[in-house]
Parts: C-alpha cells; structure tokens; sequence
C-alpha cells in the first residue's frame, strides 16, 4: 500500500492561493487514480478533483471548476492541487487518495471515498473573509 502525505495548507484570505502537494512513498504511485477529498467541520467528506494515471484526464467537482487544478508528476511520485480564488466555503481539511485497482471510468462516475484505498493524513486549509 502507498503512504501519503499532504502538505501545503494554511490560512489565506479569500481570493488567495494556495498550492497543495501529495508525496507519496513506498511504491510507485504512477499505478493510482489519485483524488482529492476535503472535510468541513460537521459535514461528510466531499469529493474535489481526480486525476488519471498518466495525468492525461482530471475531473472535478462543479464548485471548483475553473478555480482548482489537479496535476502529477509521476517521476516525482507527487500530485498536486493549486487552488485560486479561495472562498471561506472551501475552508477544509483536504486529503489526499489513491487507488491503483479500479478503473478511472468507475472512480470518476462514483467520485466515493470509498472507492479510494490508501489515504494521507490531510492538511488544514483555513480561508477568511
């Protein structure tokens, strides 16, 4: 199982950046589907951004459409999440998945937590307005 590790968060004002990383370690993560979840206080863990494993196809969810990027680079074994125009509504812990058994086809249609096996410990991402 790959280990993963999120770093980057931290406390911006609306309309700020920041740029989230995903080192993962113990194998190759070029095998993976990797997602981006986020977790407000009180609410479920919500799908924001997958990607294929060879970087050449992204999805995400409507409310960071335009805002987000999701990208990796495999020979570094990182993915990555740039995110811009920062609203206090995405104000969250944001975690990091991986998936190396199921098909792209059948994580993007599902966007489920449950369909991602390995998990990062996540990073607090606090944006004030």
């Amino acid at each position: 199982q790959v280990q993963l590790v999120e770093s980057g968060g931290g406390l911006v004002q609306a309309g700020g950046s920041l740029s989230l990383s995903c080192a993962a370690s113990g194998r190759t993560i070029s095998r993976d589907v990797v997602g981006w979840f986020r977790q407000a206080p009180g609410k479920e863990r919500e799908f924001v951004a997958a990607i294929s494993r060879s970087g050449g196809r992204t999805d995400y969810t409507d409310s960071v459409k335009g805002r987000f990027t999701i990208s990796r680079d495999n020979a570094k074994n990182t993915v990555y999440l740039q995110m811009h125009s920062l609203k206090p509504e995405d104000t969250a812990v944001y975690y990091c998945a991986a998936d190396d058994r199921r098909p792209l086809r059948t994580v993007l249609a599902g966007k489920r937590a449950a369909d991602f096996s390995s998990w990062g410990q996540g990073t607090q991402v606090t944006v004030s307005s």
